[in-house]
């Protein structure tokens, strides 16, 4: 009688071969994903950080009618709001919400936006903790 293989969880024997991995650096070099990581540095933020480029195209680029803001300022914005919902956050918890305020539309008044952040490993073969930054439809 055969025995069954002792499933380890190397080399992707959990469920079979891996036929294909997109890794979080093909992202960034796609432009799939933005990374903010010295920005975050500077808010005090340790660990890399990205934001999805639905994120970076919908709050931090800036739509051609809004006036007086700049791209440095509004992604300033989110990552001030991540090292708040980061502090704010219970112990062990890797997914937040993150909400601020945006400008988006003909300089009307600014509307609340809600963020997910979501903390994982940096990438397939690094298992170092990044976060990134999506909106809440995406994952």
């Amino acid at each position: 009688m055969d025995t069954p293989e002792k499933n380890t969880g190397e080399s992707g024997t959990d469920f079979g071969p891996v036929i294909y991995a997109y890794t979080r650096s093909q992202a960034v070099a796609d432009g799939v994903q933005v990374e903010v990581t010295k920005t975050a540095k500077e808010a005090g933020i340790s660990f890399p950080v990205f934001l999805t480029r639905a994120v970076f195209d919908s709050y931090v680029a800036i739509p051609p009618d809004v006036t007086g803001q700049d791209e440095a300022g509004r992604l300033w914005d989110i990552v001030w709001m991540l090292r708040f919902a980061i502090i704010r956050s219970r112990s062990g918890s890797d997914r937040l919400p993150v909400a601020l305020y945006v400008k988006n539309a003909d300089n009307r008044p600014a509307r609340l936006v809600k963020l997910i952040a979501q903390c994982g490993p940096l990438d397939i073969d690094d298992p170092q903790p990044a976060i990134t930054v999506m909106l809440p439809d995406e994952d």
